[in-house]
């Protein structure tokens, strides 16, 4: 189990550290709420920013941490909650202390959170047809080629890097979708941050189908993929 990150060396002259070397790449953290509350929150800076500066007696020096997160956690400490074989040992404050551990704003700043089930021997062993790895990448580098060209001439490569104002611009909704959208944030109070990620996964989840517009199943299936926030609303 991993129990610690750093974001910069504690010694005397400053060095990169795990977030840091992840430039460019994947930072995956194992078991999120075992982390100590204020190494997480550590992150918002470089999740944000995309730089981490660090400062010590002899200089302060900025490194870039532009990173994918990836993080796994238990539904609950025991690990059974809503497991249709086990029974949860917890109680609903054990619950509750657990998933506080992760603080609401650094879940604002996670696009895409979902849950896992335990697959049935059924599942596993279904040999069916599926969409193979070659028609996916496909799918997928066509989408990238799709970005390259509504952001050319910019300093953004992905919808994940999109300005407030490219949001206006490249995330307008049908009727149905805004109402959908402005239905959700206020029922579960969403923050701005929730809402442009929203809005964020649901342009690449339509450009991954190769629609010009954001409609509303791609609105619904964005908000679908926030399961943490319908949980502690």
């Amino acid at each position: 189990m991993v129990v610690a990150i750093s974001v910069g060396n504690d010694s005397n002259t400053p060095k990169p550290g795990e977030v840091s070397l992840s430039h460019n790449g994947v930072l995956f953290l194992d078991e999120l709420p075992e982390f100590k509350k204020h190494v997480l929150e550590v992150l918002r800076q470089p999740m944000e920013d995309g730089r981490v500066t660090i400062s010590r007696a002899l200089a302060s020096v900025t490194y870039p941490s532009r990173i994918m997160l990836v993080a796994a956690m238990n539904p609950c400490p025991c690990g059974y909650l809503a497991d249709p074989v086990h029974q949860c040992s917890c109680t609903p404050l054990m619950i509750q202390r657990y998933r506080s551990r992760v603080s609401g704003p650094l879940l604002d700043r996670i696009d895409i959170h979902i849950e896992v089930p335990a697959l049935k021997y059924r599942e596993l062993s279904d040999r069916g047809e599926s969409e193979g790895s070659m028609e996916i990448a496909a799918r997928v580098a066509r989408s990238h080629e799709v970005q390259k060209e509504r952001f050319k001439g910019t300093k953004v490569h992905s919808n994940a890097q999109m300005t407030a104002r490219m949001i206006r611009k490249f995330c307008e909704t049908d009727a149905v979708g805004s109402r959908m959208l402005e239905t959700v944030t206020d029922r579960l109070g969403l923050s701005a941050r929730s809402y442009t990620r929203i809005l964020k996964v649901a342009r690449t989840i339509a450009d991954l189908e190769g629609s010009e517009g954001i409609k509303e199943h791609h609105i619904s299936e964005a908000i679908q993929y926030r399961s943490l926030d319908r949980k502690t609303a």
